[in-house]
């Protein structure tokens, strides 16, 4: 057998193949390269996403911080990309704008599939997909945090604990004064919870970013997928994904 070779093992032929500009204009590179590299974050998101849940259900409370600091890394990576596209002016936008036809990050299934993961539920879901449909039926991220306080032997309401995980969830009395007894108790359970607000807050962030950007390319212009824009995107800022450990927080 021919041992591999670094373009083989990373599969570049493909990846390096996958761009395809539809215009002559410069820019339209990196406006696919940044939003393609997206996309693979998102994918090690949601494979990192799975792994947490898992984890978190065995009650591993150390292999659930080490996952949670990297989709943190990850997070912050997608971040600082918002400074690559950034470089790109309006004018070297609308040059190739058009092009895109009906093309939009808000078709992006692999990022309504991380929202799902994390918690959300609502009727703006496209429940066409099944793969989203199927990943609508799992129990969320912090569904598992729940279970994994559990198996520490904590007393978890029964009712959220076996709650249909298809469902949205608000929080819930009970749940929030768990949490306080929780990070009263000062232990890895609450540095977990904690590594949870943070998650919650790096995707908040993200939102944030990518709303500002999209403001300064194209202010309030319409989507090229249907949707209101920047006016969408503001829509869905700060939406917690855990409320229960918001909603705690005057009393900590």
């Amino acid at each position: 057998m021919e041992p591999v070779t670094y373009p083989e093992y990373l599969g570049l032929d493909t990846v390096l193949s996958a761009q395809h500009p539809r215009s002559e204009e410069h820019d339209e590179m990196l406006f696919i390269i940044v939003h393609q590299v997206y996309e693979l974050w998102f994918k090690q998101l949601l494979h990192e996403g799975r792994h947490l849940s898992e984890r978190l259900e065995a009650g591993d409370g150390p292999r659930s911080l080490h996952t949670l600091k990297r989709m943190l890394t990850i997070l912050k990576v997608a971040v600082a990309q918002v400074d690559v596209i950034e470089t790109m002016t309006p004018r070297q936008f609308t040059g190739f704008r058009a092009r895109l036809d009906t093309a939009s990050g808000f078709q992006s299934a692999q990022f309504r599939r991380l929202e799902v993961l994390l918690g959300r539920r609502d009727e703006g879901l496209p429940r066409s997909d099944p793969a989203l449909a199927n990943d609508v039926g799992r129990r969320p991220v912090f569904d598992s945090y729940l279970r994994y306080l559990e198996v520490r032997h904590w007393p978890v309401p029964e009712e959220v604990l076996h709650r249909n995980p298809a469902e949205p969830y608000e929080g819930a009395e009970g749940v929030q004064q768990l949490l306080l007894t929780v990070y009263e108790a000062d232990g890895e359970e609450a540095q977990v919870a904690e590594r949870l607000v943070d998650l919650d807050e790096g995707l908040q962030e993200w939102r944030y970013r990518h709303v500002k950007m999209v403001e300064r390319t194209i202010g309030d212009k319409p989507g090229t997928g249907g949707s209101s824009g920047a006016g969408y995107l503001r829509s869905t800022l700060f939406r917690p994904v855990f409320p229960d450990l918001w909603a705690v927080r005057p009393k900590l």
